[in-house]
């Protein structure tokens, strides 16, 4: 907010309403002797111009990059302006979860048509809103499964997001349950030998990520058929959901949930928060789920309205029963998600394909270095790894001319010395890309 004014008559009102004569009273609590009592010596404040002038200096410091060459959970994808126009609108802007209906028709409709076109993408029954990231939605997802199914084994491709696997060790190890880690083969995807041998009637979900960490695509159908022929679930995890415009829907594929990062639809990269976890499942799951359900009914006089359909949340009734603690409300995040959604409409299967044809244009340049060698053989989406001669030095050359290179995988893949992943999205220009690749020559 760029204006909050308090009038003598806004305080006045505000002391009359807590029952008290002055603002001092609010800082009775606080021993005399720790109250300040001179005057801070400090220089005189500044006019309103005068501090845009000072906060405008200091913001000039910062060292934006021109472009970024990174992905791994963050994708710099363009965001139409209707957006921003409709998310700013106040209607939307100060919504908290809508438990009044009867005032809250605008941002339940919202979610409904969040969920709506969330299903379809996915290929699943129902979709929620919202959980925080894609992190906590996978988590959620491996412990209700273990939870419905009474197993305490939960198998994680070690393909998956590392700080995904993070958070699911966490909620796993807090609920009393037992992760195992499954190895890539040389193609980059889950070893599916290995995934046979340790499926047994202990497991409850199976996780997966498809594009996974190395950007590389997963068989969800035969990892599908191997889960449910030991009983357990599937949870098929994303985390560059314009991945969803061209591959094919992972619950149409088998996966019993669908999760990921929502933070590609027309939300920018902020520091790494806040995101939008997604959360998908099959219709036969919807009472277990956490989160909430949008519904859409009618009202008395026959008219189209919307509800909260269903809401498993730890401070409602029979919070004891809650199938999660997942407290905060996501719905502004869903809310861009779901006009950018709606603005692109059919046209996702393009940005999907340019995203495709970009990472395979910047991937044979780079290809082309001396030293330079591809990882995985496999088919990617946006993403690829490389092997250089020397990821530091390249890095640093790229961050010098103002671009972010790509990411270290030795930092959470020792096995990975000197090797690089890459994404590149439709924010890259052809220019972008060469310049990038002439500078690391």
């Amino acid at each position: 907010m760029d204006y909050c004014p308090h009038t003598p008559g806004d305080i006045e009102q505000m002391q009359s309403a807590v029952g008290i004569a002055s603002i001092d009273e609010l800082f009775t609590d606080i021993p005399e002797k720790f109250r300040l009592k001179n005057v801070l010596d400090i220089p005189a404040a500044l006019s309103e111009q005068e501090t845009i002038a000072v906060m405008s200096k200091i913001a000039g410091k910062n060292k934006l990059p021109q472009f970024s060459l990174t992905g791994a959970g963050a994708y710099s994808h363009f965001i139409p302006a209707v957006v921003g126009h409709i998310v700013g609108r106040a209607e939307f802007y100060t919504a908290y979860t809508p438990y009044q209906a009867e005032i809250s028709q605008g941002i339940l409709q919202a979610i409904y048509e969040y969920q709506t076109m969330i299903a379809h993408l996915t290929g699943t029954e129902i979709a929620n809103a919202s959980m925080y990231d894609g992190a906590s939605a996978m988590a959620e997802a491996a412990v209700l499964c273990a939870k419905m199914s009474s197993r305490n084994k939960i198998i994680v491709a070690r393909s998956v997001h590392p700080e995904y696997r993070q958070v699911v060790n966490t909620y796993s190890w807090a609920n009393g349950y037992t992760v195992l880690e499954i190895p890539y083969t040389s193609s980059g995807q889950i070893d599916s030998k290995t995934l046979q041998n340790v499926l047994d009637d202990d497991v409850a979900a199976v996780l997966v990520q498809s594009p996974n960490f190395f950007g590389v695509i997963e068989d969800i159908d035969t990892i599908a058929d191997a889960a449910h022929q030991k009983r357990a679930l599937l949870v098929a995890g994303f985390t560059d959901g314009t991945s969803l415009g061209i591959l094919k829907p992972a619950g149409e594929a088998g996966a019993d949930f669908v999760v990921g990062e929502g933070q590609s639809f027309g939300n920018p990269l902020n520091y790494g928060g806040p995101y939008l976890g997604i959360f998908a499942a099959q219709e036969k799951f919807m009472r277990r789920i956490p989160g909430r359900l949008v519904g859409a009914t009618v009202d008395k006089n026959g008219k189209r309205g919307f509800v909260l359909t269903l809401q498993t949340r730890e401070q409602h009734i029979r919070r004891e029963k809650a199938t999660s603690n997942i407290c905060s409300n996501e719905a502004l995040c869903a809310l861009a998600a779901g006009v950018y959604l709606a603005a692109l409409g059919k046209n996702l299967k393009q940005l999907a394909e340019l995203n495709v044809y970009k990472a395979q244009y910047l991937k044979s340049k780079l290809l082309k270095l001396k030293g330079w060698k591809e990882v995985f053989a496999a088919p990617v989406y946006n993403e690829f790894v490389l092997r250089c001669p020397d990821a530091r030095l390249v890095n640093n050359k790229l961050q010098a001319a103002g671009i972010i290179g790509g990411y270290e995988l030795q930092k959470d893949y020792p096995e990975f010395k000197n090797t690089l992943l890459f994404c590149a999205t439709e924010m890259l220009s052809k220019k972008d890309m060469d310049r990038a690749v002439n500078i690391i020559r």
